[in-house]
């Protein structure tokens, strides 16, 4: 039986999962390993604290991932088609993980982030 997202455990689960699917993506791996050129070491925690701080009420995440995501859709292209995969990737970790109130709220989250990223990239 799956449980709900409830701790950090979770999230880094959660987040780990998500990226591993991310990285082998046709559509988004080119994105975060040659665009972008991730360095996963420093880039995995900022998500953990990112999404500990959306669903779980802990105030870890300090920045503006606006302003980056901004600046990478200026190199590369950042569409609706890029959204929808991402978020088709982060709904189906979920899923396959986890299951309860808060698994459906980070995928309602996720889903509130994607839409405005794409709004605000567009509108530049």
């Amino acid at each position: 039986m799956k449980n709900d997202i409830a701790s950090r455990a979770d999230i880094e689960n959660l987040v780990n999962a998500f990226y591993d699917k991310v990285k082998g993506n046709d559509i988004l791996g080119y994105i975060f390993e040659d665009v972008a050129q991730v360095n996963w070491v420093a880039h995995l925690p900022r998500m953990y604290a990112f999404w500990e701080s959306q669903l779980l009420d802990q105030q870890t995440f300090t920045g503006n991932p606006m302003v980056k995501h901004i600046a990478l859709s200026k190199q590369t292209s950042m569409t609706e088609k890029e959204f929808s995969e991402w978020l088709r990737l982060f709904d189906k970790t979920v899923d396959e993980i986890f299951k309860g109130p808060k698994a459906e709220e980070a995928k309602i989250k996720a889903t509130n982030i994607a839409r405005l990223m794409l709004y605000k990239i567009s509108m530049q």
